[in-house]
């Protein structure tokens, strides 16, 4: 066993609008809690409100390996996260899919959740479009812990090829470039992950391996 903890923050949103069903996309925390599991990690699964983190039906499969599916027991169980201590985790990670798009960003929580750990220099770790939790934390000086830093994330390219960019709130992309961060991006469906610091960032759902992986290096 490891001493080390995960604190993985997910979504509470299944709906982008009355006809389009969203959430967080099943692989993205699936691979990656599997991983920490096996890597003996102690794991603390939240969210904004508690309770069901939904999953946005697209991401199940019949090709996904069992072993996916049975985490979803999880995501239906999540922890408010204003009740966690956070400050006894190693590690904060997102997990993306359409849903962090609308309750994430704007969430006071979780920008003091992503503050500490980035001030601390602890691992501030997300993939596809969970960056957007990442758009409002500062560094001390009031600047975003984004700028200057290489980050990657669910593309333009890639929003606009699931046909999902007029459905968004904003351009995930457009708006982590907007803060001054030095965008990394490989072609759509890449295994693509940047580490710079303590900042793991991946590109899509194809990435959520080796973010796990780069996330158990720098521990």
């Amino acid at each position: 066993m490891s001493d080390k903890s995960i604190l993985i923050i997910t979504t509470n949103t299944s709906k982008v609008n009355e006809e389009i069903s969203t959430g967080v996309w099943l692989e993205e925390f699936a691979v990656p809690y599997l991983v920490f599991r096996d890597t003996g990690y102690d794991i603390t699964v939240a969210s904004p409100l508690g309770g069901v983190s939904p999953v946005d039906e697209k991401s199940y499969s019949c090709s996904n390996p069992e072993e996916w599916d049975k985490t979803k027991k999880i995501l239906d169980n999540t922890v408010r996260l204003s009740t966690v201590n956070y400050t006894e985790f190693d590690v904060v990670y997102f997990p993306g899919g359409h849903g962090p798009m609308f309750d994430l960003p704007q969430n006071d929580m979780v920008r003091e959740v992503v503050e500490y750990f980035y001030r601390e220099n602890k691992v501030v770790a997300a993939v596809c479009h969970g960056p957007c939790a990442l758009l409002s934390a500062k560094k001390e000086n009031g600047e975003s812990i984004l700028k200057g830093k290489r980050v990657t994330s669910f593309t333009n390219r890639e929003e606009k090829i699931v046909k999902m960019d007029e459905f968004m709130p904003f351009l995930l992309q457009s708006r982590i470039e907007e803060l001054g961060a030095e965008f990394e991006e490989e072609t759509p469906w890449s295994e693509h992950v940047e580490v710079d610091g303590n900042l793991i960032t991946g590109q899509n759902q194809n990435s959520a391996l080796l973010i796990a992986e780069a996330i158990v290096d720098k521990l």
